[in-house]
């Protein structure tokens, strides 16, 4: 555990280990799952991999194809979730128009949309080589 700044004591989740620091970690990773669902991008997406998920499992042919088809899901989900805290943390500092403020929330959408093309590409390349069999 690195030592907090002179006078400071250390933030209490800092003080807590093994399975306590494991179950309060757990669960606030679940409220970030619950508050990334209020946005509609995420609720979209998530509808999507409830449904693109088990396909994952028809369409690859070996464990292989299965990880890429599945983990092209996931990695949307995960930029998505990081997307959104950007722009939580941004909307935190400041709710005024700001060239850097854009900037940051743009990258971020950007981001989102290469991971959409990256699952896109992977579950195209997979459909075509299953269906043109």
């Amino acid at each position: 555990m690195s030592t907090p700044p002179l006078g400071l004591a250390p933030h209490p989740q800092k003080r807590r280990t093994g399975l306590a620091r494991l179950l309060h970690a757990t669960r606030y990773s679940i409220e970030g799952l619950v508050a990334a669902y209020g946005e509609s991008a995420f609720r979209l997406e998530t509808r999507l991999a409830a449904v693109m998920l088990p396909l994952a499992f028809w369409l690859g042919r070996s464990w292989v194809e299965v990880a890429l088809l599945a983990g092209s899901v996931m990695l949307v989900l995960i930029v998505e979730l990081l997307n959104s805290a950007v722009e939580a943390a941004i909307d935190r500092v400041s709710l005024e128009l700001h060239e850097l403020s854009k900037r940051a929330k743009d990258m971020g959408s950007a981001a989102v949309l290469l991971a959409v093309l990256l699952c896109s590409g992977v579950w195209l390349g997979a459909l075509w080589a299953r269906l043109a069999a």
